[in-house]
């Protein structure tokens, strides 16, 4: 195949969130995951149609918090799994849905491109202060009574999470690197469509000698997008959510989406602690840091129904530099 000069320009790195995958009130079944995830590709091929190249990343919250359950409820038969292979499990299993999903709907629409995917290790600080302090929710919601059930007899860290339920949390270091990006740049020269980057990589770290290591964490998803799309030289980085807009006052009779805002505004809003660190706390870190890269970088931040919109400009949050 062929080495061709990226343009940055139409190359976006895409981060999948979990609504993407598992709908509110759904129990996470492969079928109910396939069918999402189907739904979701569907814009992402079109705008491959005109040009896009993409590299697509997702979460893994549920997913990794059921592969914990599952662990904690067969430790008496089968040796437990460490966390750190647990996503790498969910890298797998998911780049593989996402993967045959984006190939059968280029398929249909007549497009014909390799998609790869790739478990990438992220590299963290295994000193960072967040290994002490959890703030990454994984895993289905609870009431607070089978919260406080499963605080006594599993010993687990659950907290409430943005109004939504209890969940348990882990600790998410910041990502710095990944291992495997100079393998990426060459898979996007020879124009392959890459998934990678799942649940924001796994999470490994460096020893005095150079030899990695995996770190039982599980790294934030929009802020090593955000790390892999300054590493492609990629300049948009569009982060899907459950919502088509960012909103500032949420929750309140003040509240307002926020169409189009500079990286001042970004910070401002920030600061002011207008966005929780459980939902979109991370995504606006992320885009602060993205946009700060590079002054013609810029974040989209919608959900799966406006994505066609939001590239044309007329729907989702963009940040751009002025």
């Amino acid at each position: 195949m062929s080495h061709t000069q990226v343009d940055p320009h139409k190359l976006a790195v895409i981060a999948l969130g979990g609504n993407a995958i598992i709908a509110k009130g759904q129990k996470g079944l492969v079928q109910e995951q396939f069918e999402n995830v189907r739904r979701t590709v569907d814009p992402v091929v079109e705008l491959i149609a005109q040009g896009y190249n993409f590299i697509v990343t997702h979460g893994n919250g549920p997913q990794v918090g059921n592969l914990l359950l599952q662990n904690e409820l067969a430790r008496e038969e089968v040796p437990e799994i460490p966390l750190a292979m647990l996503d790498a499990m969910t890298c797998g299993s998911m780049g593989y849905m996402i993967e045959q999903c984006l190939q059968n709907a280029m398929i249909r629409r007549g497009i014909w491109k390799n998609v790869v995917t790739i478990p990438a290790q992220v590299i963290v600080d295994r000193f960072d202060p967040a290994m002490e302090a959890p703030t990454k929710p994984i895993g289905p919601f609870y009431t607070e009574e089978q919260a406080q059930k499963l605080i006594q007899e599993k010993g687990w860290l659950l907290k409430e999470d943005a109004g939504r339920g209890w969940r348990r949390f882990v600790a998410s270091p910041y990502p710095i690197d990944i291992v495997e990006k100079e393998a990426i740049r060459q898979l996007l020269r020879q124009q392959y469509l890459l998934v990678t980057g799942g649940g924001g990589g796994i999470p490994v770290s460096y020893h005095e000698d150079g030899t990695i290591e995996g770190v039982d964490c599980v790294i934030d998803k929009d802020l090593a997008s955000m790390k892999l799309a300054i590493a492609v030289h990629a300049r948009t980085l569009i982060i899907i959510t459950g919502v088509p807009k960012v909103t500032l006052n949420f929750g309140t009779p003040q509240e307002r989406s926020l169409d189009r805002i500079t990286l001042a505004q970004a910070r401002h809003y920030y600061q002011e602690g207008q966005f929780p660190a459980g939902s979109m706390g991370p995504k606006m870190m992320a885009a602060i840091e993205f946009v700060q890269a590079d002054p013609e970088n810029r974040v989209i931040i919608t959900n799966e129904g406006s994505l066609m919109e939001a590239v044309a400009g007329r729907e989702g949050t963009h940040i751009v530099a002025y």
